[in-house]
């Protein structure tokens, strides 16, 4: 497939706008919301044969709320800080009525009783929903395979992975098929994706956002949060959807700021952490290379860099799997004794496991869990206000990687998605996704910032600091030919 010439201009001019950029121009009348969603919805058309980004796409609904966001912005109605804007979202949100097939085939012909809080906060914001997108099966799988929908592509190059669970999220706004989505993150959802494809991915405090009407993964790490093009749009993103809410008893009472208040105040004095252990281990050269790099940027912005020991990092790992196996099970478990068939044989094999697991065991586990939040805490948030990490310790892998048929090197391999984002979901800490480069594949390459609980705003000031100082979130995979099939 060829990109026609004009319709990649006609993509640059309005698609190519950030999130907050596309609200400002609808409100300031630059732009019509009927103009800004026929033109992504012309988009889509052009990308999702090649990438596979989106599992629905709700073109007439979409237009009618258009017309109506319009009617509103012309009668001088009340605005809310999403206005017009179309966004789409991972398949796992619920509306009454509507289905959300959290890319299973279980849930594909199942209308939703309920609508999720946060669907409510983003209408009431004035978006418009687009469509639903690509995601792992019930959000298990790291690297964005889905058995049921198809395999999402990342627009950088066909040929490698999207990473997981949130892979339509983040491939469609790197490939400007919408401006931005929601994700969900238990330990790396949100993180690995945004990270391998080139955009800005946040992963708030556990409880900053309500899980009321999202399909759960593991309820105890389970995150919501937005990817975007840039961190100002993380900030837009999470002032909306934050915040109590009486449907989820685990939504924190903790006053939501105005996350995009003081994003610009600069970063000196910030202590910024960089571990002397596991999260910086085994790092690819020129991973370490962009890791350095970014760093430097952040030093010259007037952030001290403090290098920290990370106590018993390595025994997040298998308690955080231990414990979200059981709680998967425990939602799955109806469904793997009565229909055992529709999963697809990987997903079933990650949920199975927790229905052996004795209760004493996942009990432990999380009093385990308790202690050495504790001592996270004690020993490296109080020292740091930050801690910088790759996300993928890695350069992007191919999806042949991902099949080899060898289970050695997938032993290996597919612990690298989540090896250094998991033990944010576990301590329930917030963290931020950021570009920081390409690697020698030319793939994108980012660092993570992980912050104390409700500390969003100091991340998002970190990572809007170093985009003001850096170009690497305006690169774009789209280009005149297509995407790129192969490697360089």
């Amino acid at each position: 497939m060829k990109l026609i010439p004009h319709q990649r201009a006609r993509a640059d001019e309005f698609t190519g706008m950030s999130l907050t950029e596309a609200a400002g121009a609808i409100r300031r009348r630059r732009i019509s919301s009927l103009e800004l969603t026929k033109a992504c919805l012309a988009w889509i058309d052009r990308v999702q044969p090649q990438l596979n980004c989106f599992i629905s796409i709700e073109r007439e609904a979409v237009l009618a709320a258009a017309r109506k966001a319009d009617r509103i912005l012309a009668a001088r109605g009340p605005l809310g800080a999403l206005h017009g804007v179309p966004l789409a979202h991972k398949d796992m949100f619920f509306r009454r009525g509507k289905i959300a097939t959290c890319g299973s085939k279980i849930l594909r012909d199942q209308p939703q009783t309920t609508t999720a809080t946060v669907v409510e906060r983003l209408e009431a914001a004035g978006a418009l929903w687009l469509g639903g997108l690509n995601m792992g099966e019930f959000a298990s799988n790291p690297t964005g395979d889905n058995a049921h929908f198809g395999r999402c592509r990342n627009p950088w190059n066909l040929a490698a992975v999207t990473g997981g669970s949130s892979s339509g999220s983040a491939a469609a706004v790197a490939a400007r098929a919408c401006h931005a989505s929601l994700g969900s993150d238990t330990g790396g959802s949100i993180r690995t994706p945004a990270a391998i494809c080139g955009v800005v991915g946040l992963k708030p405090t556990h409880g900053r956002v309500s899980v009321h009407g999202a399909m759960p993964r593991a309820w105890s790490h389970d995150s919501i949060g937005p990817l975007a093009r840039t961190v100002r749009d993380c900030a837009r993103l999470l002032s909306v959807i934050a915040g109590a809410d009486p449907n989820d008893p685990d939504a924190s009472r903790e006053p939501v700021p105005d996350y995009e208040r003081g994003i610009g105040a600069g970063i000196a004095g910030v202590r910024i952490g960089v571990p002397t252990d596991h999260f910086y281990d085994d790092l690819a050269p020129d991973i370490r290379r962009c890791m350095d790099a970014s760093l430097a940027v952040l030093s010259a912005l007037g952030a001290h860099i403090v290098p920290i020991a990370v106590p018993q990092a390595r025994a997040i790992m298998p308690l955080s799997v231990l414990i979200a196996e059981c709680e998967s099970s425990a939602y799955h478990a109806h469904w793997m004794q009565t229909r055992p068939q529709d999963y697809a044989p990987d997903v079933r094999a990650r949920f199975e496991p927790g229905l052996t697991v004795p209760a004493v065991r996942y009990i432990e586990a999380q009093n385990e869990r308790k202690r050495l939040t504790r001592e996270f805490t004690a020993s490296v948030m109080s020292a740091v206000d930050v801690l910088h990490t790759p996300v993928l310790p890695v350069p992007v892998p191919t999806i042949a990687a991902t099949e080899d048929p060898d289970p050695e090197n997938l032993r290996k391999l597919i612990p690298m998605f989540t090896r250094n984002t998991r033990a944010a979901s576990f301590f329930g800490l917030p963290a931020l996704s950021v570009p920081a480069g390409f690697s020698d594949n030319a793939m994108p390459v980012a660092f993570q910032l992980i912050g104390r609980a409700f500390a969003e705003a100091l991340l998002l000031r970190v990572g809007h600091a170093y985009q003001e100082a850096t170009d690497w979130h305006t690169r774009s995979p789209v280009r005149a030919d297509g995407f790129r099939n192969e490697g360089p």
